[in-house]
């Protein structure tokens, strides 16, 4: 019996994946002053025992008025860097799932309230506000505090925190980064026209549009290991009339393509509150699907796929190369392996858990690796 596609190993750069399940980054909300907690350790190291071949970190503000939310995890100094290393160690000491971390900057959604909370916008001046930056001086949403528009000092600034990230991020052994440019945050805000509405060199036409994301790229690149991927996760469109879409996103793709990225995320939306998004399974896949048949570098689908048939379809028909989880597997930590059970393949697993099995699956789990030291 052959294997599924959704089980056959993926080389991405030099990182081989043990297959195409990779886990998204999903934000916790539950850093203090930028660091880790104990809350990370909890939450990643039992995502790294899933059987999934990626474990991506949060996103992680290179900043810190480039956090979403005051809770958010940052590593922009010495004390978050080693907050971080206090979790991977912990993680690493059982699995052996390699670990990637976005990196990004929320721009005009940055200083928001926790979202159990209310996740309000929280003005400069009031507790756990700050003042928020934007390619525009133009708020998300009516009535809120506007940001400020970001003068070309302002831009250099982020664009070496990028880089500085990045070092902090091949000091930690991280294998892979991916730039958030999606979902309305800083990079996606410069991309879409919607946002940007600049009179300099970084506006106007999309060449301008995407100069700074493809800048900030570049400083990425340049500062994280040559031999070990970088990744860009895009929306592939903003939903809205006038917005950043399809067509743009396999431009910026290709651009990104030929300045050495390795490997493209779509996801979509996240920039206008006036977003009228189609939601159902699968409904960001044609946007995978386009960008795929555009470069050569895998691309990464995402959004309601938690069907395993459905999964195995999306790699096997060649939409994408692999699929994200997200919600889906906070819900089912162990998808990975059902999905294994389900398709008649193999999945690691931790020694302590192979007893877990249903004895119909017995050659379907398979020793993962880590051990106590």
């Amino acid at each position: 019996m052959s294997t599924p596609k959704l089980f056959e190993p993926l080389a991405v750069g030099s990182l081989r994946l043990a297959n195409r399940i990779v886990i998204a980054p999903m934000c916790q909300y539950s850093a203090v002053d930028g660091k880790m907690t104990d809350w990370h350790l909890i939450h990643l190291g039992q995502l790294a025992l899933s059987g999934a071949a990626l474990l991506t970190i949060e996103a992680t503000a290179v900043l810190p008025e480039g956090r979403i939310t005051w809770g958010d995890v940052g590593l922009w100094d010495d004390a978050t860097e080693a907050a971080m290393a206090t979790v991977l160690q912990g993680i690493r000491r059982w699995s052996p799932m390699p670990v990637a971390i976005q990196l990004a900057h929320a721009g005009r959604k940055a200083s928001t309230d926790l979202p159990w909370r209310g996740g309000g916008q929280i003005p400069p001046g009031q507790p756990n506000g700050w003042q928020t930056l934007a390619p525009s001086a133009l708020p998300y949403q009516e009535g809120e505090h506007a940001p400020l528009a970001m003068t070309h000092a302002q831009m250099a600034n982020v664009r070496e925190a990028f880089a500085d990230s990045a070092r902090r991020a091949a000091r930690l052994g991280l294998d892979a980064i991916q730039v958030h440019a999606a979902h309305g945050y800083l990079l996606h805000e410069f991309l879409s026209p919607l946002s940007n509405r600049r009179d300099d060199d970084y506006g106007g036409s999309l060449e301008n549009r995407m100069r700074f994301p493809l800048e900030v790229f570049d400083a990425v690149r340049a500062a994280f290991p040559a031999d070990k991927p970088v990744g860009v996760r895009v929306s592939g469109t903003d939903w809205v009339s006038g917005g950043w879409d399809v067509g743009q996103t396999v431009v910026f793709a290709k651009a990104l393509e030929a300045r050495g990225c390795s490997a493209i995320h779509v996801s979509s939306g996240g920039l206008h509150p006036a977003q009228a998004i189609p939601v159902g399974p699968g409904y960001q896949v044609p946007l995978a699907r386009a960008v795929k048949q555009a470069v050569g570098i895998p691309v990464v689908a995402v959004g309601l796929i938690t069907d395993f048939d459905h999964a195995e379809a999306i790699v096997a028909n060649g939409d994408a190369d692999c699929i994200a989880l997200a919600r889906g597997i906070l819900y089912d930590p162990r998808w990975p392996w059902h999905a294994a059970a389900h398709l008649g393949a193999t999945a690691s697993a931790p020694p302590q858990y192979l007893r877990s099995q249903p004895r119909q699956f017995k050659t379907l789990l398979v020793k993962g690796g880590g051990t106590a030291t």
